[in-house]
């Protein structure tokens, strides 16, 4: 298990490594400068020079890297040069917004998805099965920012349940800080509550149909506890895959559901630094949402030997 571990460690860095380049390198061959773009174009070019040694613009891109990564790994993100606050407190403060939010929506993902997969599993050919496929092909289809505006209308525009947007923060009000996250997690979960159904419903109808199953049965087991002690843990492998691909979709589609619903989170705040040209910040968010979602899929990859057995017996 050790040398599993490393290894997947070694993966971890590797990937982390290459995604800060790739991230550096299309930010740094964006046409324009950011320092002129931030003084205005009636700035004299001793201002726009004075702005750009102030930013290191005026060194070469390898030291400008190697200096961004050797800041990262001291904790020193940089400031921001549009809000002049330090970018480790800005990500920290807006990821107590983006975190809960991705979250609430995995846990509604699961805790839609999963029961409906297992329910049209075991009604395999019958209406409800084709109702359930049908439900989840359409909730694949649209979009999730189209959810998003179609549940506030219906539940904070009509019924006024909910509120519209905003948000609260924690500390203040910790009740309206989750209200204000109900309506953004449902509209991020329902399209990936729809993958997983159909997910569950494959792997389960493919388990119930192996001789194991068939044996568990002839032994005087019922159809139901058949999928419970011996189905479910079996199906679970491709399940553990989705999940990880929805956290790392999650995090990402944050972006979109956090601008429709105005919440101060990661993703809103990526999106004003790209329009503001705030580059030092864009990168160094952008790898902490690369830096999260590379570490769930080797969290995922550890949970296989964790759920099968024979990941464990293959791993060297």
């Amino acid at each position: 298990m050790i040398p599993q571990l490393l290894r997947r460690f070694l993966t971890f860095a590797v990937t982390l490594f290459l995604a800060a380049l790739v991230i550096f390198v299309l930010l740094d061959l964006l046409p324009g400068d950011p320092a002129r773009f931030i003084l205005g174009i009636n700035a004299s070019e001793a201002n726009v020079a004075a702005l750009r040694l102030q930013m290191g613009l005026d060194a070469p891109a390898p030291e400008r890297f190697f200096n961004w990564i050797a800041g990262m790994a001291r904790g020193d993100f940089g400031v921001s040069v549009t809000q002049r606050v330090p970018i480790a407190g800005l990500i920290a403060e807006r990821m107590a917004v983006t975190l809960p939010l991705t979250a609430m929506a995995m846990i509604l993902s699961m805790a839609i998805g999963m029961p409906l997969g297992i329910f049209a599993a075991m009604q395999r050919g019958k209406p409800a099965d084709t109702g359930i496929m049908v439900l989840a092909q359409s909730g694949i289809a649209i979009p999730n920012f189209w959810f998003g505006m179609l549940l506030t209308l219906v539940f904070a525009v009509g019924l006024r349940w909910l509120p519209t947007g905003g948000f609260t923060p924690w500390h203040e009000n910790p009740l309206a800080a989750l209200r204000g996250m109900i309506l953004p997690s449902l509209a991020l979960a329902l399209p990936q509550a729809s993958i997983l159904a159909r997910v569950m419903r494959t792997a389960l109808v493919d388990i119930l149909g192996q001789d194991f199953i068939r044996t568990a049965r002839a032994k005087g087991l019922t159809r139901s506890q058949a999928v419970w002690r011996h189905g479910l843990r079996n199906a679970m492998l491709p399940v553990l895959t989705i999940l990880g691909l929805q956290f790392a979709f999650l995090i990402a589609g944050t972006i979109i559901v956090e601008n429709v619903f105005y919440l101060p989170g990661l993703g809103r705040l990526i999106f004003t630094a790209v329009s503001e040209r705030d580059l030092v910040l864009v990168r160094s968010a952008t790898i902490i949402l690369v830096l999260v979602v590379t570490a769930t899929m080797v969290l995922t990859d550890l949970l296989y030997a964790v759920v099968d057995p024979r990941v464990r017996r293959q791993a060297p």
